[in-house]
């Protein structure tokens, strides 16, 4: 499989790895957004979180949560902007799910998740729950 994220977790490729288990594996974003920008991702191949076999999730994100709190006492952010770009028009550039964690700082300029879309529903939320539930 030529799938880069497949690579670094087979250590074929470098990459700074800051944790790593026999499920996941934390790397240092390449082309960081803030200092400690990582990113989680799985060592099975899974292009999303709907690929990802269920008996992986919890320690995928037992990772992203550990890593998390390892970032805090670290780094000492003043908060946290966790995202996972689920398919190419959610921005998902690597066919590899990969959870980011990106520290946030006072006056980094960064917006919060609801900056990131603005295309409110013509629907009422009564009217969307009635159609995720049917």
């Amino acid at each position: 499989m030529d799938c880069l994220f497949c690579k670094i977790a087979n250590k074929e490729i470098p990459a700074e790895i800051i944790e790593e288990s026999d499920d996941a594996i934390a790397i240092l974003d390449i082309k960081p957004k803030a200092p400690g920008h990582t990113m989680v991702l799985p060592k099975v191949h899974a292009e999303t979180i709907l690929d990802l076999p269920k008996e992986k999730i919890a320690p995928v994100f037992e990772m992203v949560q550990g890593v998390t709190e390892k970032l805090k006492n670290t780094l000492s952010p003043d908060g946290f902007t966790l995202g996972i770009n689920h398919g190419k028009n959610a921005g998902q550039v690597i066919d590899h799910l990969h959870i980011h964690i990106i520290p946030r700082y006072k006056g980094d300029n960064g917006g919060n998740i609801h900056s990131i879309v603005e295309n409110p529903p013509k629907e009422s939320i009564d009217e969307i729950k009635k159609r995720i539930l049917t």
